[in-house]
């Protein structure tokens, strides 16, 4: 048996993994919980750090590996704690390179120049912030280290930069203060030394067109991708992630051209041993991709998908390479055609005034097949309450969904929403 300790582990996940086929291989150890890493309004990174080390150090058996599906301060510390045991993981600098959106976008320009938006760093607690932006409106505008789009703005004028601006200063510190903690263990170049978590970037808008996400991971050196996943957005200004699709619709010749830009930046920043995730927008017009962040884990969100639809959780990848293994993954063996990922959101803040019991979901969830429901608000909450939302939109419920058509998919969504009791009252 296998000791794999789980840095934010959930039941939902913890489930995906026990319903492998190798499971019997594994014992899972929780080595936080996602309610200590990730409900909170900071994070405590510090302290998450050094108990894991703490826990590792003291567990009286082998540590095999440790393995974690969440984004931030998850990802981040991973490399970390791995390296400090010896463990396969990709280098913490790696990691940095594309977890940092400046420093990441700089190595981009160094290798891929021909496929990133323009780009300037901004710091928000200077007068001259203004003057700092070398790039003409509209402009996003977000926190060097962020999530889910969490203080990402669309800009289009002085006032709506000023409003972003005094957003992101009260509430960027939620992420600045723990990322900084975790840049002293890097050796960071003195350009990239200079912008730390207080700071911002500008980018172009490039959110023209499609939007897919490779799943991928590079082994021993070599790349591999296993999956393209279509994000469809929505809201005013496209995005706020309305639903993730499997298989993607974007043509292989286009999903080939995005495999090759990938391998060509992971090489050229050393990227080894270690699952990712990239994501492009392709303009069909012009036929030409636009890459827009890269994540270094699996993506939690596309789960369910590669089970309902490839017939195995893509955790799969990700333990086999946290225990110095070639991933083996299945392909179209699954129940379902297509899956997706359906995010529930609302526009406006909202008094949470009824949620369905777990029995009314389960209910549902028994008589349309292939679906599973997760809440995300109570009753009597305010959806301003919600941590880490984007700039406009709140997300409220996901429903993961199978199907053997886009048609099937978007019946069952709806059928689920009208059936879901669930009640909310608009506040002026």
């Amino acid at each position: 048996m296998k000791n794999i300790f789980v840095f934010g582990a959930d039941e939902f996940n913890l489930s995906l993994m026990r319903s492998l086929d190798s499971a019997h291989e594994y014992c899972f150890h929780e080595l936080y919980q996602y309610s200590e890493v990730k409900t909170g309004k900071e994070f405590p990174v510090e302290t998450l750090y050094e108990g894991a080390l703490a826990r590792l150090n003291s567990y009286p058996g082998s540590v095999d590996a440790i393995v974690g599906y969440l984004d931030f301060p998850v990802s981040t510390m991973l490399p970390l704690l791995c390296q400090s045991l010896g463990l396969p993981s990709p280098s913490f600098e790696a990691v940095l390179k594309c977890e940092h959106k400046y420093w990441s976008r700089l190595e981009q320009r160094r290798v891929i120049p021909e496929y990133i938006p323009n780009f300037c760093s901004v710091d928000p607690f200077k007068d001259d912030y203004k003057q700092q932006i070398t790039l003409d409106y509209p402009f996003w505008l977000k926190p060097v280290k962020a999530v889910l789009s969490h203080l990402g703005f669309m800009v289009r004028n002085d006032s709506e930069l000023e409003m972003a601006i005094m957003e992101t200063r009260k509430k960027i510190y939620c992420f600045a203060k723990p990322f900084n903690y975790l840049l002293q263990f890097a050796d960071l170049p003195d350009e990239i030394a200079a912008v730390d978590g207080y700071h911002c970037i500008a980018e172009e808008i490039i959110s023209h067109g499609q939007q897919c996400t490779l799943e991928g991971y590079v082994f021993d050196g070599k790349l591999c991708v296993y999956g393209a996943v279509d994000s469809i957005r929505e809201g005013e200004h496209g995005s706020s992630f309305s639903r993730y699709q499997y298989p993607s619709s974007i043509p292989q010749t286009v999903q080939d051209k995005m495999i090759a830009v990938t391998e060509r930046f992971l090489t050229a920043i050393d990227f080894d041993n270690g699952p990712f995730n990239i994501e492009y927008y392709w303009d069909k017009d012009s036929d030409h991709i636009w890459l827009l962040e890269i994540n270094t884990r699996i993506s939690k969100s596309h789960s369910p998908l590669f089970r309902n639809v490839d017939g195995k959780s893509h955790h799969q990848v990700m333990l086999d390479l946290a225990l110095g293994k070639q991933p083996v993954f299945p392909h179209r063996r699954g129940l379902y055609k297509y899956s997706a990922k359906f995010m529930w959101r609302t526009h406006k803040d909202a008094l949470v005034n009824l949620v369905p019991t777990e029995q009314e979901i389960q209910a549902i969830t028994q008589r349309i097949a292939g679906t599973d429901i997760q809440l995300h608000v109570r009753e009597r909450m305010r959806l301003c309450d919600l941590n880490y939302q984007d700039s406009y939109s709140y997300e409220i419920a996901t429903v993961f969904i199978g199907g053997d058509s886009e048609q099937e998919l978007l019946q069952k969504y709806h059928d689920v929403q009208q059936a879901l009791p669930l009640e909310l009252v608009p506040l002026l």
